[in-house]
């Protein structure tokens, strides 16, 4: 049973929507709130959406959370939110245009154009980041050559909401990370911010994940909740959808699938990849994430419904692709955004389907589209355990692409590795915000958090796992033939 204590509030503004929680100090969930918002999509590759959502959704969710709750019981607050994500930011903080998100692509040849002005291998080795067109810095310089006003400021979407609520702009090291200019051991990357043409005081001030400052009083008094209720700065939603799945420390590697999937181990080492293959990212409190996103899961099951015309989206997707077998499934790459990041990092790859016959049906493809995300997930996973200590451990799934039974085991067979599911939890980045500000703000104990002994387990099938490899091999051959075939 929750106690009667202090309630931690968590803040998560992810691609889709906005998602809050109230926890209690022993880390169970006593209220939840939801509401999501659009993404415009007025031009080919764009995908923006407008702050003035974000802050309705904000407005909605706290009130939702404040009529379930005693709201004097809030003891802190904290954020997370989808990264990368630019406002562009007037002298007055105010929102100058439409948010570009990470899905946007209309940067690529600004990031491109940067990466190598910079020296694409030092960015790498210095930020622990592969600079393309979804960084915030290439995607102001796409907007800059149509007139940007010099005192302009460039923020991130959970910068902007946190300056909302408590009238400061400050961001945190992994939000800075998606500019593609902070620099692992501290401080702005100069050559890339001088191949952006960005000064340093245009970019918002860098502080501690856990630092906090009072909410505005006038929000305090619309939401019914104490003066000067303190606002954790949070992190980003990767980061803290690690830490409320409990990933802090070597082994255990996370696993978050939403519009796209995360895939992060934990390492003590900032060090990049010598292949590159995966991005490192500032932890919310010690260490450093090894990160690589899949662009197009929950997105591409989403497609994937309204081809079929499949009422429910992803999951419902997802409950057909367990009607299909393996066998009969037709091999799909499942590289629909265009390009792929993961291990990767190919932005010329497409999605496509090989095998289709008259007897093909619709949870066949459903089952294919699956078979694909796994086989660059079983890539990612397989990287990871290269690193020492990173990725040899269980698998966590979090996130509402991790509810089927099915996918989990499939991504057991094809990693050879025991996936963890917490059946009663699927908004670990809201969790994770929550959490940290419980024990940042509120001197929380580490042991108010995940409670592991829920969780379900899913383990290895021999048979499966020799079916995962010859199916891996298969996709192997596709992709490598594709690329060929566009060299």
């Amino acid at each position: 049973m929750t106690d009667q204590g202090e309630l931690s509030i968590g803040l998560d503004f992810g691609t889709s929507g906005a998602k809050a929680l109230a926890v209690s100090r022993d880390g169970g969930v006593v209220a939840r709130s939801a509401m999501p918002y659009p993404t415009r999509r007025p031009e080919p590759d764009a995908a923006e959406q407008d702050p003035g959502d974000w802050i309705r959704a904000r407005d909605g969710v706290l009130a939702d959370l404040a009529a379930q709750t005693d709201p004097t019981r809030w003891g802190a607050l904290a954020l997370s939110a989808m990264l990368p994500t630019l406002v562009e930011l007037d002298p007055a903080g105010r929102p100058i245009a439409p948010a570009i998100t990470w899905e946007d692509g209309r940067a690529d040849p600004e990031g491109r154009r940067i990466a190598a002005a910079a020296g694409e291998a030092a960015v790498y080795r210095t930020t622990g980041q592969r600079l393309d067109g979804r960084y915030l810095l290439p995607m102001h310089a796409r907007l800059a050559r149509g007139g940007v006003h010099e005192d302009t400021t460039i923020a991130g979407a959970k910068d902007f909401l946190f300056s909302s609520l408590t009238g400061r702009l400050l961001t945190d090291p992994s939000t800075a990370a998606g500019t593609g200019g902070w620099a692992l051991r501290g401080g702005w990357n100069a050559a890339v911010l001088a191949a952006a043409g960005v000064a340093a005081d245009r970019l918002p001030e860098v502080a501690a994940a856990i630092s906090a400052v009072p909410l505005r009083p006038e929000l305090a008094a619309l939401w019914g909740c104490r003066p000067g209720l303190p606002v954790v700065l949070g992190a980003a939603d990767s980061v803290l959808g690690a830490y409320g799945l409990g990933v802090r420390s070597p082994g255990t590697v996370a696993y978050i699938a939403g519009t796209s999937t995360v895939i992060l181990g934990w390492s003590a080492s900032p060090d990049p990849d010598p292949q590159g293959r995966y991005l490192v990212t500032p932890m919310a409190d010690d260490g450093y994430g090894l990160e690589m996103d899949l662009m197009a899961t929950g997105s591409a099951l989403s497609w994937l419904a309204g081809l079929l015309g499949v009422s429910g989206g992803a999951p419902a997707v997802m409950a057909l692709a367990d009607e299909g077998s393996l066998l009969d499934a037709p091999l799909v790459l499942p590289y629909l955004s265009p390009g792929e990041q993961g291990a990767l990092w190919d932005p010329t790859l497409f999605g496509a389907v090989e095998g289709l016959t008259l007897r093909t049906t619709g949870a066949d493809i459903a089952r294919g589209l699956i078979a694909g995300i796994v086989a660059e997930s079983r890539r990612c996973l397989a990287a990871l355990a290269e690193t020492e200590g990173a990725g040899a451990g269980p698998v966590v799934v979090s996130g509402r692409g991790g509810s089927s039974r099915a996918f989990r085991q499939a991504l057991a067979d094809a990693s050879g590795r025991t996936v963890l599911h917490d059946p009663g939890e699927q908004d670990h980045s809201a969790l994770g915000a929550a959490l940290l500000a419980g024990r940042s703000a509120l001197g929380w104990p580490d042991e108010s958090a995940v409670r592991r002994d829920a969780f379900v387990a899913v383990r290895p099938e021999p048979s499966g796992v020799a079916a995962w490899t010859e199916r891996y091999e298969r996709h192997e051959r596709a992709r490598l033939a594709q690329r060929a075939r566009l060299a």
